[in-house]
């Protein structure tokens, strides 16, 4: 029976291929924070990198998709809804005043396979609505549906508010004791729409070996721990071609045919993702399932990693698709290359090690410029005009800490402990997918020079990573902010004037 906690088996290959895998992250400086690999329900090797924890559920996008499909295949199981079901069924009082033949046609399938007819992306349209099941259903049906894969965030977010409109519950309340109890995952925060259905297609927030455990469930064909969570006919659908998603992909794991909410790779190999490099990835044939949590400005590095499983965990197939021998030759190292221990013994505990912080942020905590820095306590500086409407900031020293207010003037107003010793944790409000509430941050550092103080921002719930840099004159500064990662945010500079208290 494979367990969580079973840690008892070795990986079947050679150990020195895992240290070649986390070799080639470092090498191609791949921002990853955390990563798990299993093997046939053992935990071979895993890191988090500073400052992430073991315990801190991360925001996982798109992944959030592919649970929800398992929410329907527990539904289908259990009776309550067919995969032939016409979508306007649910919704006969939200339905628009001329109702298409396309849009009639339209199925829990068609949604589950991202078919279902919309010539372009959705999205920008009804995210910015009140009630986005009424703006899905007022879009345009251009294809008929089951004939054109468009990728749609949207089609998932129908399938919630289906699940919720027929069981009565809202998605994580029907999820509690069907999956993720059994998964012995604690409940989740899963964002909403505003009107309050669960988002479906994104905003799930899971930890790293929760994560793990849904692809160990998946492995297994809809069973974990000798419990029967989907039945293996609902995995074995989802996780088949249900339609063409060639068309006009340029990344190889993008063009194998997706699913129902799952992307198909090569080798028989299938994967949940989400944006900035959120993972699943599930190997029928090697036994192998691979969680990750990064923030890639480019979902090319997730396909970078996904040629990295092929060539050093998988071992059968190169980035090209082409069978080949497994390579052996050992990898030059560089910079500060991942140290991961390997189980080529019987191990009491699975190989860990935290490892070093993004070369972005190493060497930043305690580096204090020789020359004097400027005495900043109540500091008051009123903003010019700005693009992201910031008002004044405001230093305060508290001991060696200095406490740095930001005021915009609404929910954003947020207050940090600056401290070039050590790094300080606080929680502050920071945008996730839909919302902004109150999450975890860490904040490291330095002076740069005498007039010149860095602050980097580790939302660590999230992939996002914020960059203070603020060069101080005797009567005024100038603040410019960049954040790693963003669908809501954009780089800027603000200049501000020393103001009386």
């Amino acid at each position: 029976m494979n367990t969580r906690n079973d840690r008892s088996a070795a990986y079947c290959g050679e150990s020195a291929s895992i240290q070649r895998f986390f070799n080639q992250i470092e090498q191609c400086e791949l921002p990853v924070h955390s990563l798990i690999v299993c093997h046939h329900g053992s935990t071979i090797a895993e890191f988090w990198r500073e400052p992430y924890r073991k315990d801190c559920p991360q925001l996982l996008y798109s992944l959030s998709k592919s649970v929800t499909s398992i929410a329907v295949g527990i539904a289908w199981d259990m009776g309550l809804i067919r995969l032939d079901e016409s979508v306007i069924s649910f919704f006969p009082e939200r339905l628009p005043e001329r109702v298409s033949d396309k849009l009639s046609a339209m199925t829990i399938h068609h949604l589950l396979s991202m078919t279902a007819g919309h010539k372009a992306n959705i999205y920008p349209v009804v995210v910015n609505e009140q009630d986005w099941v009424k703006a899905f259903l007022a879009q345009e049906v251009d294809h008929e549906p089951g004939t054109q894969f468009q990728y749609s965030t949207h089609s998932t977010y129908m399938l919630s508010a289906i699940l919720e409109r027929i069981t009565g519950q809202n998605l994580v309340d029907f999820l509690m004791p069907r999956l993720f109890e059994p998964l012995g995952i604690a409940r989740p925060v899963w964002e909403t729409c505003p009107m309050g259905v669960t988002a479906g297609g994104m905003g799930l927030s899971l930890t790293t070996n929760d994560v793990a455990a849904f692809g160990q469930m998946l492995l297994n064909k809809g069973i974990y721990q000798g419990r029967r969570i989907v039945s293996e006919s609902y995995i074995e659908m989802a996780t088949s071609e249900q339609s063409d998603n060639r068309k006009g992909a340029n990344r190889i794991d993008w063009a194998q045919g997706y699913g129902y909410q799952f992307h198909r790779c090569r080798d028989g190999c299938f994967r949940a993702d989400g944006a900035f490099g959120q993972l699943c990835f599930v190997s029928p044939k090697e036994g192998i399932v691979i969680a990750a949590a990064a923030s890639y400005p480019t979902m090319d590095m997730l396909q970078t990693l996904l040629n990295l499983i092929y060539e050093h965990l998988l071992g059968e197939v190169d980035s090209s698709g082409d069978t080949r021998e497994h390579r052996h030759e050992s990898v030059e190292q560089k910079g500060d290359p991942l140290s991961i221990n390997h189980t080529s013994r019987p191990p009491a505990e699975p190989c860990s090690r935290t490892v070093p912080l993004h070369r972005e942020a190493r060497h930043t905590v305690g580096r204090q410029h020789a020359h004097q820095v400027p005495e900043l306590h109540q500091h008051v500086y009123v903003m010019q005009p700005n693009a992201s409407g910031l008002k004044k900031v405001r230093f305060d020293a508290q001991g060696e800490t200095l406490q740095l207010q930001l005021s915009y003037g609404d929910e954003r107003d947020i207050a940090l402990p600056i401290n070039v010793a050590q790094p300080m944790r606080t929680k502050a409000v920071f945008h996730k997918d839909l919302s902004m509430p109150l999450q975890e941050v860490v904040v490291y550092a330095s002076w740069v020079n005498e007039c010149t103080l860095q602050a980097k921002l580790f939302y660590i719930e999230t992939p996002y990573m914020v960059t203070y840099i603020m060069r101080f004159q005797p009567q005024s500064i100038e603040l410019e902010f960049d954040i790693n990662v963003s669908f809501h945010l954009s780089n800027y500079t603000a200049i501000g004037y020393r103001a009386s208290i």
